[in-house]
């Protein structure tokens, strides 16, 4: 019997079969059945629309007979549908040849834990071709931000001149409602890869996963190079690369901000920087006609717009050095002013936390690290214990006493099991789940689910973070089920002190940025497209020529020409589709999967398995029909039988007179009279999936 097997959003096939075998992207003896799988636009919005796809099971070949079963297995897109953005259906569509195409989705089991051997069979998408970019010209620098640049996130940027190429950052980016289902998304790694033999260096400014988390993907993928970063990040980077066992181990180096490494024939140093993450560093690559400078994520130690000796004396060097190219963030270029310096934080915690009498609970970024270990310190100052609660908090608390700068004393971080044994006014417990994260720590504490802890009437709550775009529903649900117990809430928005500051530098941190390097030309990086536009003007604002800057996309190849005298944008783009990471399943090619998951999130599906006498045509019973997501069945038996009655006259029509029956047709026109059907009678558009079996 030749059946079907296609791994779903639901992480089950739809017939029986869950052998590992079957998730081998096509067998080799049905190939030669199969026409090609098209090419598709990366764009998700602007993906090709009514096309049939074919499973089959691995190892079975394409053959009919009378003295066996066979199963037929078709996903039949609506006419004209898209997933994401449509909402005209041309129910006269030109009916598809037979003809099909065939995917894998390639989903396997969710990334093993730290020391779960990991699968020797690691599964991921395969590149169809190479990105065939000539190499820069002798003179020549190349810049290319592959990824943050059209979004916040997935940071990385190559820098190429002559025969060498250095990387900057590996980030990535949580999935959004275009990508469900999927892991995280990382930069693009196509054009590395084809090049990788002349990638000297991996250099990472700091451990913010939005700059780190794609590391171990991305590094496995371009010959894993050296990799130099400040100390805790290289720890931070470490530890997550633990989670990826099966790969290789990274070729780290400690640098610190007066450090000189050499990558190829490049000479780099760094500077230190003020973030939310210690141990930040900018970056500094001589060329023959300047340095190319980039500060990674950055603002100013200043109070009141007066910058501090500390953070003069750390940009002094740029008092005398010939800025070529400056690429810097571009976060908060619509934020008008200074940021607020994170002193101010930390000063209006400590009053916020003097004044509560009972027990406080603090939940912020598990990436803010310099505010947690002040948090850490202020509660020893009152007498209060610590509890960490939540498995990033914890590791990255682990990891800054790894690299010796969390020294808190012997005695003030106790277990959670241990708190019934204190006074509340001798508590202090820091959570993650700011963001109205359902599993995050916070979440189970507030839906009554976590099992070591429970919020009690009296308790404060502090939420020490901004709300992350998209995340403001989550965290309003987070309040009203905190507000349920009867607790305080504190937060940034309604707190008389400050508790919350950003780690990205207002329009006034950049403005100085940009008078203190003043740089030939400027790549405005790190933001969506419109801040990077907004950055541009803001250059501009403080007399730069609109001439030397260019406003990026992911994937554009911008170079320097003329001996440093001109910068250009070249034609040709380096690949920049998005590098999904699906458990086991890494690569740019998932967008059929992807749609898929959409349409079965918005619509459902709608399966039909018929059973079709091979030598009369005739249907040998009346069809089964499973929806799921679509319709309740039970209460639409009259549609189910108009749509039988569909099925036997498509069925019988297709097969009078045929030998043999031509499944693909059958197939074909199944799935668009019952998409059309389904779309007039419920104006919806499930994924309609023929099976047929012939006896």
């Amino acid at each position: 019997m030749i059946g079907m097997q296609r791994k779903t959003s639901f992480g089950k096939s739809l017939l029986n079969n869950n052998s590992p075998k079957a998730i081998k992207y096509m067998n080799p003896k049905t190939e030669n059945t199969q026409s090609p799988r098209p090419k598709y636009n990366r764009n998700f919005q602007n993906s090709k629309n009514g096309s049939v796809r074919t499973f089959q099971r691995q190892g079975t070949p394409h053959t009919q007979s009378n003295n066996t079963n066979t199963i037929h297995a078709t996903i039949k897109h609506p006419a004209n549908s898209n997933p994401l953005h449509s909402n005209k259906i041309d129910l006269n569509r030109k009916k598809l040849n037979k003809g099909s195409y065939q995917y894998g989705s390639n989903k396997g089991n969710r990334r093993p834990k730290a020391g779960t051997p990991a699968l020797k069979n690691t599964i991921t998408t395969p590149r169809k071709k190479q990105s065939n970019i000539p190499h820069p010209l002798p003179g020549v620098i190349r810049i290319i931000p592959l990824g943050g640049v059209e979004e916040i996130g997935k940071n990385m940027t190559a820098i190429e001149i002559g025969n060498d190429i250095v990387v900057i950052d590996a980030g990535m980016q949580f999935k959004t409602e275009d990508t469900p289902g999927i892991d995280y998304i990382i930069p693009n790694t196509t054009y590395l890869e084809d090049n990788k033999d002349r990638v000297r260096a991996m250099l990472v400014t700091h451990g913010h996963l939005d700059h780190i988390g794609g590391i171990p993907l991305v590094m496995s993928r371009i010959g894993n190079p050296p990799l130099y970063s400040r100390n805790l990040s290289i720890l931070l980077m470490k530890k997550r690369q633990e989670e990826f066992s099966h790969l290789p181990a990274l070729n780290a180096h400690v640098v610190e901000k007066d450090s000189v490494i050499y990558a190829g024939e490049m000479r780099i140093r760094f500077f230190g920087v003020t973030h939310t993450f210690p141990d930040s560093m900018g970056i500094i690559i001589e060329t023959p006609y300047g340095s190319i400078v980039t500060p990674g994520d950055y603002k100013l130690d200043q109070i009141d717009g007066k910058v501090t000796p500390e953070e003069e004396k750390e940009y002094a060097i740029f008092d005398k050095e010939k800025v070529l190219l400056l690429l810097t963030d571009s976060t908060n270029i619509e934020n008008e002013g200074f940021s607020l310096a994170e002193v101010k934080v930390h000063e209006g915690l400590e009053k916020v936390i003097k004044q509560v009498s009972g027990r406080i609970i603090i939940s912020a970024f598990a990436s803010s690290i310099t505010r947690l270990m002040k948090i850490v310190e202020i509660a020893e100052s009152l007498g209060r214990k610590v509890i960490l609660d939540g498995r990033s908090l914890k590791t990255n608390m682990e990891v800054c006493e790894q690299a010796d700068i969390f020294k808190p004393k012997k005695g003030t971080i106790i277990p959670i099991d241990d708190i019934s044994g204190y006074p509340p006014n001798k508590i202090l417990i820091m959570m993650t789940g700011a963001q109205g994260e359902e599993f995050a720590a916070l979440g189970r504490a507030a839906n009554k689910t976590h099992k070591k802890f429970s919020i009690q009437p009296g308790d404060t709550i502090i939420l020490s973070s901004s709300i992350v775009p998209g995340n403001e529903i989550a965290v309003q649900h987070l309040k009203d089920n905190l507000s349920r117990h009867g607790v305080r809430i504190v937060s940034y928005r309604t707190s008389e002190e400050y508790i919350h500051a950003t780690g990205h530098g207002n329009q006034e941190d950049i403005k100085w940025l940009h008078r203190k390097t003043h740089p030939k030309f400027f790549i405005p990086i790190h933001g969506w497209h419109s801040m990077l536009v907004k950055h541009k003007e803001v250059a501009m604002s403080i007399g730069m020529s609109g001439d030397n800057i260019i406003v990026p996309d992911n994937g554009s190849i911008i170079e320097i020409v003329d001996e440093g005298s001109k910068m250009i944008l070249r034609k040709e783009k380096a690949p920049s589709g998005p590098m999904m990471v699906d458990g086991f399943s890494v690569g740019d090619e998932q967008d059929v999967v992807i749609r898929d998951r959409v349409m079965l999130a918005q619509d459902g599906m709608f399966v039909l398995i018929a059973t079709i006498d091979s030598a009369t045509g005739k249907l040998r019973k009346s069809p089964d029909i499973i929806s799921r997501g679509f319709i309740y069945l039970k209460e639409n038996q009259e549609l189910l039988h108009q749509v039988r009655l569909i099925i036997k006259k498509t069925i019988e029509d297709d097969t009078k007179g045929f030998k043999p029956m031509d499944f693909d047709t059958i197939k074909t026109d199944l799935g668009d009279n019952i998409s059309k059907f389904l779309f007039q009678k419920t104006a919806k558009r499930p994924l309609v999936i023929p099976v047929l079996l012939s006896i």
